[in-house]
């Protein structure tokens, strides 16, 4: 799906579960068109034989790659800025990971920011993909936790 449908993709963090729905639905009719199936055949299975991503795995993809670019090549001077290493207080074993600092927020809305949601999202990645050190590998293990 590395396409014009992929432009400005992270604007579709901010997107309603409904308009999302939407988009799910085309990519489910492309899966089917793409394998020749017919309309009544699930789409899961398609998309996962053609190693896509649904549309909300593909934004998290998206949004978590930026952040590995940020923290480590600072490529995205203005993203970096938007987000924090964890620090704690004491030394615990959770402190050999490379966790990011969530900002507190009060509305829902608050958590689609980058600054919230990106943090989130690489708190939940398996350390073997917060510690890969390349962008290709980083791609890889995330596509592959993601499926």
């Amino acid at each position: 799906m590395d396409s014009l449908a992929d432009y400005c993709n992270s604007l579709l963090l901010i997107c309603s579960n409904r308009n999302l729905d939407k988009l799910q639905r085309v990519q489910n009719n492309l899966a089917r068109v793409v394998c020749n199936s017919s309309r009544l055949t699930p789409a899961e299975p398609l998309l996962r034989s053609l190693h896509w991503l649904s549309v909300r795995q593909w934004i998290d993809y998206k949004l978590t790659n930026l952040c590995y670019l940020a923290i480590f090549f600072h490529q995205l001077v203005y993203l970096a800025h938007l987000i924090r290493p964890y620090s704690q207080s004491r030394s615990l074993r959770s402190s050999t990971q490379s966790f990011l600092s969530v900002p507190p927020h009060n509305i829902d809305i608050a958590a689609r920011r980058f600054s919230i949601a990106a943090p989130r999202l690489w708190n939940s990645l398996p350390l073997s993909c917060q510690t890969a050190p390349s962008v290709n590998i980083f791609k890889n293990r995330l596509k592959t936790f993601s499926l």
